[in-house]
């Protein structure tokens, strides 16, 4: 069962290599720009600060994540500097995003413990201190693979222990989980999802619960507010929108995202429209 493309069928994934090189001082990156960062450190020492004032020790070629929009710092410890290669990363539309939220503050995944990325992880760095025809789009497509790879990792890991990859990680709760994901306008019950996993109603209910740190219904909910964000940034009209992920009308639809976002959808977005 493959757990991840319906949700990339829906949500969009995007990168943006912005900086390659030599990075030898303390650098600040901001959380203005709505999107998280992706670090690829090819050589040296370099210590992780975060908004949430947690240090993290990176002395190895690794990934090092920060999927939300959040300010932080990259401090390089050897005279040296770090080779590094920084880009912009959007794991899908506002900040319920599915994958984003799934992830903690910062993820660090060394090379060397994830030989299934090395390969493409080479072939960026060449591309990126390279200097050949078509380099930036070459670079974000190879970042936007590279992050696929980690993800599966990710899951394949175990490395969140709680969220939606931990329950993708559980063959039962994927089964429901993943039906969520591919017919999101299905008005799914709870019998419906716990027969998919094969549980009563009662210990499906408490095993998502445990296991991604909501109810089914909660998750099923922000699932659709997310694919209706992504919708409406790219131009569809609300009535398509609401028909789309399961509700009625618009009016059904900009209640629950009110609720939840404490705004209007058409007020959502004129605050995304640009200036």
């Amino acid at each position: 069962m493959d757990a991840l493309s319906p949700i990339f069928e829906r949500i969009s994934l995007s990168t943006r290599i912005f900086f390659s090189g030599q990075l030898c001082l303390l650098t600040d990156f901001d959380a203005s720009g709505g999107m998280g960062h992706l670090h690829l450190l090819k050589t040296g020492r370099v210590s992780v600060h975060t908004g949430t004032d947690k240090v993290c020790m990176v002395d190895r070629p690794s990934a090092i994540l920060i999927p939300r929009p959040q300010r932080h710092r990259l401090e390089p410890l050897d005279d040296g500097g770090i080779d590094l290669v920084c880009a912009l990363l959007d794991l899908g539309a506002g900040v319920r995003s599915p994958i984003a939220m799934a992830l903690p503050d910062c993820l660090v995944l060394p090379i060397e413990a994830a030989q299934p990325v090395a390969p493409v992880l080479d072939l960026l760095f060449r591309e990126a201190f390279g200097s050949r025809y078509g380099r930036q789009p070459a670079l974000d497509r190879l970042a936007e693979y590279f992050m696929i790879l980690v993800l599966r990792q990710v899951i394949d890991s175990g490395a969140t222990p709680k969220g939606l990859f931990a329950g993708l990680a559980d063959p039962r709760l994927a089964r429901a989980i993943t039906a969520m994901h591919e017919k999101p306008a299905h008005p799914w019950s709870l019998e419906q999802l716990a027969d998919l996993a094969g549980m009563s109603r009662a210990r499906f209910v408490v095993n998502f619960r445990d296991t991604l740190g909501e109810t089914p219904h909660a998750y099923l909910t922000d699932w659709r507010l997310s694919i209706a964000q992504n919708r409406m940034r790219a131009g569809r009209p609300l009535k398509q929108v609401a028909a789309e992920v399961g509700y009625p009308n618009v009016a059904a639809l900009a209640r629950v995202f009110t609720r939840r976002f404490g705004k209007s959808p058409t007020a959502w977005l004129n605050e995304r429209a640009p200036s």
